[in-house]
């Protein structure tokens, strides 16, 4: 089965529609779909869901939460919904092909790169909590970025899972694992904010009343809302919720104007609705016509292969520095095949420790890695864009010239990024081919050599593109760098044969 994480990150943006779109951009740069993007000014916030396999979902959300940290100051921040940051919370989702606790394992990892790079204070929530008190959402954002930023420094309760005790312009990001949920509003003929306060305090489960329910009452756009999450909604269903509201402002003699969704909705969740107020009694999910259809037409399995395909396709992109990259990303796969095989062996226990931490930077290098195999097809692409711009003034050819150059110098950048994280990889599998799990140490010399290669690509295409500058001394610096990351994964690989011989015999 394909594996399938969802993302659905909050950002405290909902006015500033340029920033919400770059925020967006950088998700998307990471080759994720991106499936919803929901933005409310009274909120002052934006809810964005994208989807795809497990690596490419972490580091898209990695660069969406850079992006805003560099967008959104808290300290000019003001809007309905209760943030702790600029980007406030950040779930992961189990689709298919992956299970809830293996969306722990990447909450995990995320939130600790968060912290190291880029000093932002981490909170881990729902099933990655390490703290039960940091379970419900509620309790982390107590007293709101102002309340935390006051406290943080000084209450050992306040204290976060990864990263300073210290809140700068981008606040705290709480990050954690759930199941899916229906984020579900529901608006109220009154303006009355008080009602909206009072049925929410009735379906909340923290105040007695649905199992699954979290919910608080908000004035939005002149209108009484009853905001929700549904937290198992097969549990405690959209019409029970739905129908309490409306008995409940019944009380207060208003009724139900409307409700909406945030973001997306589970298809069962629907159906369930559905058959709740069409009393569909002895209905089946296999009477829908669509899912009929669906198995008599079912697909072939995806093709673990399409991006070799795309390579060998007669198009500009994607090509050698996407190549590149994806040759460094595998060669970080099998370092992590090498350390997971070492860790928990007697033989390697003197070493378990430091094989644990280079499998975490592994993975971390691994998802970059295939981060820049998007990236860089995305910059020959800005490349191609910048030669199209016209050139019949003197000034559009100076306009055309620096956007080339402009556009190239970005296109060196990427592989340079590739070379260095290759060479990181390098360190690591010559550390496993040493002293790792001996029956796997041709996959640590594979590694090596994969990386090595890798290295060597990256640094071709560095070299080509600051070849082809109008302006070579805007390339010189990278250039130098790109070189004398070469010359370092030179001497590692030309240390190989030493160590396959010391420990192989080969």
């Amino acid at each position: 089965m394909k594996q399938i994480v969802e993302c659905i990150p909050n950002f405290s943006e909902g006015r500033r529609l340029d920033v919400v779109e770059q925020i967006v951009d950088a998700a998307r740069s990471a080759g994720v779909s991106i499936l919803d993007i929901s933005s409310d000014s009274d909120h002052n916030r934006s809810v964005l869901s994208f989807a795809g396999d497990a690596g490419s979902v972490e580091e898209a959300a990695f660069r969406s939460i850079k992006k805003a940290a560099e967008l959104i100051d808290l300290d000019q921040h003001s809007g309905e919904h209760p943030r702790i940051g600029a980007t406030d919370v950040v779930p992961f989702v189990p689709i298919s092909g992956i299970t809830l606790d293996e969306c722990v394992k990447i909450a995990d990892r995320l939130g600790k790169r968060i912290a190291a790079d880029l000093n932002i204070p981490v909170y881990l929530y729902e099933a990655a909590a390490k703290n039960p008190e940091r379970v419900n959402l509620e309790n982390i954002r107590k007293g709101q970025y102002e309340g935390l930023k006051s406290s943080i420094e000084t209450d050992p309760a306040r204290k976060p899972d990864y990263g300073p005790a210290l809140m700068g312009k981008a606040g705290a990001t709480v990050v954690g694992a759930r199941s899916p949920l229906v984020a579900f509003n529901v608006y109220l003929t009154t303006d009355d904010v008080t009602i909206a306060k009072n049925i929410a305090k009735t379906i909340r489960h923290s105040n007695g009343g649905f199992r699954y329910v979290k919910a608080a009452g908000f004035l939005v756009e002149g209108k009484a809302q009853v905001s929700m999450n549904l937290t198992d909604y097969s549990k405690t269903s959209i019409p029970l919720v739905v129908e309490t509201i409306r008995r409940e402002a019944a009380r207060y003699g208003v009724g139900i104007r409307q409700s909406e969704l945030v973001g997306l909705i589970p298809q069962d969740a629907l159906i369930e609705s559905a058959v709740w107020y069409t009393q569909l009694d002895k209905f089946e999910k296999s009477q829908i016509l669509e899912s009929r259809l669906a198995v008599a037409n079912e697909e072939k399995p995806p093709d673990d292969y399409a991006f070799i395909s795309k390579l060998a396709a007669a198009t500009p992109a994607p090509g050698g520095g996407s190549a590149a990259a994806y040759g460094g990303a595998m060669a970080a796969g099998l370092v992590s095949m090498v350390a997971g095989l070492s860790i928990g062996k007697k033989k390697y226990a003197d070493v378990e420790e430091q094989m644990k931490t280079t499998l975490a930077k592994a993975e971390v290098l691994m998802n970059s890695l295939k981060g820049l195999v998007v990236e860089d097809a995305n910059s020959f692409s800005k490349v191609l864009d910048a030669f199209k711009l016209p050139k019949e003034t003197s000034d559009d050819i100076r306009t055309r010239t620096q956007a080339i150059d402009e556009a190239t110098l970005y296109a060196a950048e990427i592989p340079l990024k590739s070379a260095r994280y290759s060479l990181e990889v390098m360190e690591l599998a010559t550390f496993v081919m040493l002293n790792g799990n001996l029956n796997a140490i041709s996959d640590g010399a594979s590694a090596v050599n994969l990386a090595y290669a890798a290295v060597c690509s990256a640094v071709t295409n560095v070299k080509i593109n600051v070849a082809s500058l109008n302006e070579k001394r805007l390339g010189s610096i990278i250039l130098s760098d790109a070189i004398a990351v070469e010359d370092q994964a030179r001497k590692l690989v030309e240390a190989m044969p030493v160590v396959l011989q010391n420990r192989a015999g080969i």
